[in-house]
């Protein structure tokens, strides 16, 4: 069958031209005789590929070296409780601020290990923006946020100045989109499912001198120092997911970076929001100053209706088009991998669906 344009949230489409290298070497990588799925961490063509992912990443990062760049396991989440375990050390105190789900439930679980002061929380009007902060607790270990909202599809147009406070990013939605300044942050981390790869790996982009005083409590799995120590092998890691990612590092070199990325991204992101600023029947449900360039997310004003779109959609090929269930609506995730033919096409159904169904 002809692929389909998904529109998945996560785990989401990739790039086609990894699909078909990673094809190419599914059963013998460079001659090995064997798949990545198969080789040995410890072996000279994995410490290859781990090694070249980083530079790679670094690269288009622009990484400054007294960063740590981890690939670990356990997926954005497990984060949420390893980041208080490594910084929340001094005064045991964290500042939050609230602009959807994962940053709820970040600070929930930060809150097992400390004190977590919520700044601000956008939950009064549905997530629909981002709370503007410019106050921070003079004690807090560290000032955490959520970059991209996936599930609502907002996202921070502003870098919070937290003056000498460590700033912590989950990126998971975000990251590898448009180039960001590494340096404003203490730490950032990203699952791979949205715009770095397939699930299984988290990248943890770390300052230096925010590793070596986790608490005694913390798993050794979850300590930052020990996996920096030990290359992100302290324990055999998700190494197809790695091998992955680093194809999709190239592909985003070849295309020119990540200032090409967002180029792309941003034509992508106003292609939809143009039409469903014109839509009679369709309305983006974010405000517009704090719309997500990654996560579009819409509704026709009728359950119904947009359960009748869902299902014709799917049948003319755009699948996961079914907003998160606890919002319901239409969510239209449209990372780096997505072709702007592929947005293309879908506001010419999302049209043709319009004119056939005229409140």
């Amino acid at each position: 069958m002809n692929r389909v344009y998904n529109f998945s949230a996560g785990p989401s489409m990739l790039p086609l031209p990894v699909l078909e290298r990673a094809a190419k070497e599914m059963t013998d990588y460079k001659g090995s005789g064997m798949s990545v799925m198969e080789m040995s961490h410890r072996s000279p063509a994995y410490e290859e590929i781990i090694a070249n992912a980083e530079q790679n990443l670094r690269k288009l990062m622009n990484i400054p070296d007294n960063y740590k760049v981890l690939f670990l396991q356990g997926g954005a989440t497990t984060q949420f409780a390893a980041v208080p375990l490594n910084l929340m050390n001094k005064h045991r105190k964290a500042d939050y601020i609230i602009s959807g789900q994962f940053s709820k439930k970040a600070a929930d679980e930060a809150a097992k290990y400390g004190e977590v002061n919520v700044l601000a929380s956008s939950k009064d009007k549905n997530f629909s923006y981002v709370p503007y902060v410019d106050k921070f607790s003079p004690d807090a270990d560290y000032v955490h946020i959520c970059y991209n909202n996936t599930i609502y599809g907002t996202t921070f147009h502003y870098i919070p100045e937290t003056g000498g406070i460590p700033l912590v990013a989950d990126m998971s939605s975000y990251i590898l989109s448009a180039p960001i300044d590494v340096t404003r942050f203490g730490l950032i981390y990203a699952g791979a499912q949205k715009n770095m790869g397939p699930a299984g790996v988290t990248v943890v982009i770390v300052r230096e001198d925010l590793i070596g005083n986790a608490r005694p409590e913390t798993p050794v799995m979850l300590d930052y120092k020990v996996q920096a120590d030990n290359g992100s092998m302290y324990n055999t890691p998700p190494c197809y997911s790695i091998y992955i990612a680093g194809l999709v590092f190239e592909w985003i070199l070849e295309l020119g970076g990540l200032e090409a990325m967002e180029k792309i991204n941003r034509e992508k992101a106003a292609i939809l929001y143009d039409y469903l600023d014109q839509s009679k029947l369709f309305k983006a449900t974010a405000q517009k100053e704090f719309r997500s360039r990654m996560n579009v997310c819409f509704v026709t004003g009728s359950e119904e209706l947009d359960k009748k779109f869902c299902a014709e959609a799917k049948a003319a090929g755009f699948v996961n088009l079914k907003g998160h269930r606890s919002v319901g609506g239409m969510r239209a995730s449209i990372y780096n991998a997505m072709p702007i033919e592929g947005v293309k096409k879908l506001v010419e159904f999302m049209a043709k669906f319009e004119a056939e169904n005229k409140q």
